[in-house]
């Protein structure tokens, strides 16, 4: 078991995050496991060069699905699902609108989605 201190960025999911209405996150890369837990945070001004503005007390991961992020979709569990057909991943994740395509969005920019597809990793406490 990890102990892991998780930035928030992105506006609509923190208020969710903080009351325990959002419950998932997704992260690029495959090294968080069933059972470590995590805290999120925000920033005060620039990320990474200001203090923290809030942190949350420890929860620990339930469900960590290995996913792989492509231009076009997700592939999860051997199935690619096209963005269009991920509204609940979308909601499920803070996405405002809760919209495959604005998950898709979203990750360009959190996990540099670019012409390759990146391994990544759908966390839920």
């Amino acid at each position: 078991m990890k102990k892991w201190n998780l930035s928030l960025t992105y506006l609509p999911k923190i208020l969710g995050v903080c009351d325990g209405s959002i419950r998932q996150t997704v992260r690029a890369g495959r090294k968080f496991g069933v059972g470590d837990l995590v805290s999120f945070h925000g920033w005060e001004g620039i990320p990474y060069r200001s203090r923290w503005s809030f942190r949350t007390p420890y929860v620990p991961l339930v469900a960590v699905i290995p996913i792989q992020i492509c231009p076009g979709g997700i592939e999860m569990d051997g199935e690619y699902l096209p963005w269009a057909s991920l509204d609940d991943l979308a909601r499920l994740d803070g996405i405002d609108p809760p919209i495959g395509e604005a998950l898709r969005d979203v990750l360009v920019t959190t996990c540099k989605i670019g012409e390759d597809r990146i391994e990544a990793q759908v966390l839920r406490w």
